[in-house]
């Protein structure tokens, strides 16, 4: 078993990046890409944020098996800039769900955590049928980077869970049957608020594990969710009308930490 030597983060802001090169909507370079991605990692940090997480929410339409190979230098590159500039726990979600992918960025450039959507069951998404496989996402890790935590979403956004309808056992066969070090509640899709009965029937179910609000956590509720789980992972209510795509916005940062405090 391994035995981490510092806590994870409790509020974690997405550093959301553009269309990588290759994927259909592109229109930056790496350079541009890099740019956008340094400013937001560095408002989050400014803001207060514990730590970071980085996605390729651009890429869609999404692949539910691995990510292209062009994709995982991109993000190599600049997530490796990014754990440098913030001096912050970085985390790494290769979207739909290459957590082999994500685990050899982590890997590479020396990030804290991955977030994985289907470590284990099945989920009926957008990208087809996608099954976990904590079998080999575990011992990839033990081989690449056995101090890298796992962070994985049960009933995950954009997704029905097709073998474990009751949240609070798909939340305990991903802990303790798929060795998930933390568990991300969201809600149904991105920016969506969490059920509160969903979130207390995990949180009951794994009490040893932290529990994460993984969407839908706004200024007026985050106190709230803090009183209840872990942490957060926090984009949409960073963005200026919830634009997913636009820069993150310093003052709602900035006001969404004080709201958590």
């Amino acid at each position: 078993m391994v035995h981490f030597e510092s806590p994870l983060p409790r509020l974690i802001g997405m550093v959301h990046l553009p269309p990588m090169p290759g994927s259909p909507n592109s229109t930056l370079n790496l350079d541009d890409i890099f740019e956008h991605a340094m400013r937001d990692a560095k408002t989050l940090k400014a803001a207060g944020f514990d730590g970071i997480m980085v996605e390729n929410f651009g890429d869609a339409p999404f692949t539910r098996g691995a990510i292209a190979p062009e994709t995982v230098a991109g993000m190599a590159v600049v997530i490796r800039e990014i754990c440098k500039a913030s001096r912050l726990p970085v985390g790494v979600n290769c979207l739909r769900n290459d957590a082999r992918s994500a685990l050899g960025i982590a890997a590479a450039v020396g990030a804290s955590f991955i977030r994985v959507n289907v470590l284990t069951g099945v989920a009926a998404t957008d990208q087809g049928m996608i099954e976990g496989d904590a079998y080999q996402t575990l011992r990839d890790r033990e081989a690449l980077c056995p101090n890298v935590r796992i962070l994985a979403d049960v009933h995950v956004k954009h997704a029905i869970c097709v073998n474990q309808p009751d949240i609070a056992l798909a939340a305990e066969e991903t802990a303790y049957r798929g060795g998930a070090d933390a568990i991300i509640v969201s809600g149904s899709t991105t920016g969506r608020a969490v059920d509160d009965g969903d979130l207390m029937k995990v949180k009951g179910a794994v009490a040893d594990k932290p529990v994460y609000i993984g969407s839908g956590a706004t200024r007026d509720t985050i106190a709230k969710l803090l009183s209840t789980v872990d942490g957060a992972i926090v984009g949409s209510a960073l963005k200026p009308n919830g634009d997913i795509r636009a820069p993150i916005d310093s003052s709602l940062a900035e006001a969404f930490i004080a709201a958590a405090q």
